[in-house]
């Protein structure tokens, strides 16, 4: 959804005054499911080009742990199964009114380091269109035939209404302001921000005093990097929206265009098989304890939400016990 990747632990306060998770997600089939297609247009180009905005300061090692997964979205050589590649078939089962189904092939295609943070460390969601100019002026092409944008901003960098409502969200770009009308997805670094909110499972909410809520086991991030790891699982929620529902007339539930229930987010919090209700659901720790359920390319591991399997009825990932 535009403003996409709610918070979905939120707290609510039940009336004998106790705290406890509630989760919108669909792990077992559901009647109340009202996802549907808009006649719309997918991303189904036979080769998706992705272009990366890095925005403010990144080292090496955070990029290398993105790339990866972008990498492993597609690679030529999956890697072992569950992967992240199995993952983005359930994706791909998301067609347009001509039959085309959504792209199996994403490619990077190009990279633009803005250092200097030329837009400020205070951004709006319309200031985004803004980075993507300044982005295809300085280096990236201007691609509006099979392009597609990530502006990544670092940890120093704060957005309008992250943390309070967003993670992440994607929209399209207006030719008065790029050039173009190209899709683009935004995701921030949360981990000096609220890791507890985008960063979950890797960090866990303050138990408000006297509230009686206990706070969960905080789960160890697959690749170190609570922020990166938390931002690898909104990218992978928003790649899979952007791609089924690029231009807000495509696969969603409810009355308002402008704010879709979408692919991923009838899987909220869904990880694994049982989850729901603040539950991540059955993964996997490794022998570091580390906790992840896709593999990906060069021996990495990610922990990325559940997405609507539209042929299943329900939230389905490749780790899935059944």
């Amino acid at each position: 959804m535009i403003i996409s990747f709610f918070f979905f632990l939120l707290l609510s306060l039940t009336s004998n005054g106790q705290f406890f998770d509630e989760s919108k997600n669909y792990e077992g089939s559901s009647d109340l499911v009202d996802l549907q297609y808009h006649m719309g247009p997918v991303i189904s180009s036979p080769a998706t080009s992705l272009y990366i905005i890095w925005y403010g300061r990144w080292n090496p090692t955070q990029q290398s742990t993105i790339r990866d997964f972008l990498y492993s979205v597609s690679s030529p050589t999956p890697a072992k199964h569950p992967s992240v590649s199995d993952w983005w078939k359930t994706v791909m089962l998301y067609r347009d009114q001509t039959g085309s189904n959504i792209t199996g092939t994403l490619v990077l295609s190009g990279e633009f380091h803005d250092r200097t943070y030329s837009h400020g460390s205070h951004l709006t969601r319309f200031s985004v269109q803004s980075v993507i100019r300044t982005a295809v002026t300085s280096k990236l092409p201007l691609n509006g035939l099979n392009g597609l944008y990530l502006v990544l901003t670092s940890d120093d960098v704060e957005m309008q209404e992250f943390c309070r409502a967003i993670c992440g969200f994607h929209y399209f770009t207006f030719p008065s302001i790029v050039g173009a009308t190209v899709p683009y997805v935004w995701i921030g670094n949360s981990k000096k921000q609220c890791p507890e909110m985008c960063a979950y499972p890797f960090a866990q909410p303050k138990p408000f005093p006297g509230s009686g809520f206990m706070a969960r086991e905080k789960m160890k991030p697959p690749n170190g990097d609570a922020g990166i790891d938390g931002m690898i699982s909104v990218i992978a929620h928003e790649l899979a929206e952007v791609s089924s529902n690029p231009m807000l007339n495509g696969w969603y539930g409810g009355e308002d265009a402008t704010a879709p229930t979408e692919i991923a987010d009838l899987c909220l919090g869904v990880y694994g098989s049982g989850g729901g209700g603040g539950y991540m659901g059955s993964v996997y720790k490794d022998r570091w304890r580390n906790v992840y359920n896709v593999n990906g390319v060069r021996g990495r591991k990610y922990l990325i939400q559940w997405v609507w399997d539209l042929t299943r009825n329900r939230c389905f990932g490749p780790n899935a016990m059944n």
